[in-house]
């Protein structure tokens, strides 16, 4: 697996996963659970998933819808 982007921004997790799904892509937060460690206040960030081989193809999609990916 890969990671796409780390965001606090729950909303831009919603919208990235909806456009991934739409395109058959399965993609996998990690780091969601961490927030009761930091007691919901949202300073740690999440991190977006997905497989190697849909890697390329998520970030164009992404990309190209303005989310902010990682370098």
């Amino acid at each position: 697996m890969k990671q796409l982007f780390r965001s606090n921004d729950p909303t831009v997790f919603a919208f990235a996963n909806a456009l991934l799904q739409g395109e058959g892509i399965d993609a996998f937060e990690l780091d969601v659970n961490m927030s009761v460690l930091d007691g919901s206040i949202g300073i740690l960030p999440r991190r977006l998933m997905v497989a190697d081989v849909d890697y390329e193809e998520a970030r164009v999609i992404l990309s190209d819808n303005g989310i902010a990916l990682d370098e």
